[in-house]
Parts: C-alpha cells; structure tokens; sequence
C-alpha cells in the first residue's frame, strides 16, 4: 500500500530562481515515476531556500534513492497524514496557497487528540475570512505539521492561527 511522504529540502546555490526550481521538480516527478512513486505537490519557499514536496510511494527508499541521484539534498523526510483535503483534491491542485505554518507538536499529543481538536477548533477559521485554509500534513509520528493557507499577509495567517489556537513554529512565504 502506498505511504504519503514529507520531504522537506534545502536549495543552497543549487536552485536560482523559479525556472530553475520547477526544472527540477520536472525532474524529480519524472525520475521518480519511473520508480512507482507520485510527486503529488510541491511547496517552494519566496525566497527558493526551502522546498516541500509530498510524494506517494511504497518504500521510503525509493524516494531517498531517487532525490539522491537528481543531487536533492533531503533535510527531512516522513510518512504523513493529509488532513482537512481529500487526496484527489489535491492532486489536482486547484486551490491557491500561499503560507505554510510549521507545528512542532508537543510530545504527548496523539494523531486522535490532534484530530479532535482540530476538528473542535476549525469552525473559528470564520473569524478570520480573509484567510482560507486549504489543508494540513501530520507526521505520522507525531513530531509535526505543515498546514497550508491562503492569505493577505503574514499577520492575517497569525490572527488565524490565534482564532483556532493553534502555535505556530514557522511562517513561510510561498512562490
């Protein structure tokens, strides 16, 4: 059965500007479909410094091997769970997101509490309209998530965040 993947990179000198970077992500989604793997979104940092991909795979290993051999240095990589979005949805890539917020999520949280709360909380989301949430990763692990958003600025994605208290570790802009 295919496992959902995180693999966050890091682009030092390798990736320039945008062309250069949806190059490569050309690169990865063909190299790594030859090996039965789905590059199924890809997440880039304003300033191209870091990246987030989700895959689909079998084996973890194939995506390491195959980042390896295209010269994509994986900083992170872990199996996950897509929350607040279907699968399909996603894959077509029809929503805009433009924020992505990084929980570093406390130690004794389990992927049940976590989703009872989140489940309690989102109805807040309507306090804030002008931010649209699209949707979230959870590291099956428990260690963290990537929820991403539509918003005007930063701070609107913080009164956000407030609204359904949740923290917040990181706030990335993205391309």
């Amino acid at each position: 059965m295919a496992t959902l993947y995180l693999v966050e990179s890091i682009f030092n000198s390798a990736v320039k500007d945008k062309e250069s970077f949806e190059k490569k992500a050309g690169e990865i989604r063909d190299e790594l479909g030859k090996q039965n793997a789905t590059l199924i979104e890809v997440q880039v940092a304003k300033d191209l410094s870091r990246a987030f991909f989700i895959l689909e795979a079998e084996e973890r290993n194939v995506i390491n091997e195959g980042l390896r051999a295209l010269g994509v240095p994986v900083t992170l990589i872990k199996p996950v769970r897509l929350v607040g979005r279907d699968l399909e949805e996603v894959k077509k890539q029809a929503d805009k997101v433009n924020y992505l917020v990084e929980w570093n999520l406390p130690e004794n949280l389990t992927m049940d509490a976590y989703l009872e709360r989140k489940s309690k909380n989102s109805v807040h989301y309507s306090e804030v309209p002008e931010v649209t949430f699209s949707r979230t990763y959870v590291c099956e692990d428990m260690t963290k998530c990537l929820c991403f958003y539509d918003s005007p600025d930063e701070s609107t994605v913080k009164k956000a965040r407030e609204a359904v208290k949740a923290p917040i570790d990181t706030i990335t802009e993205l391309s």
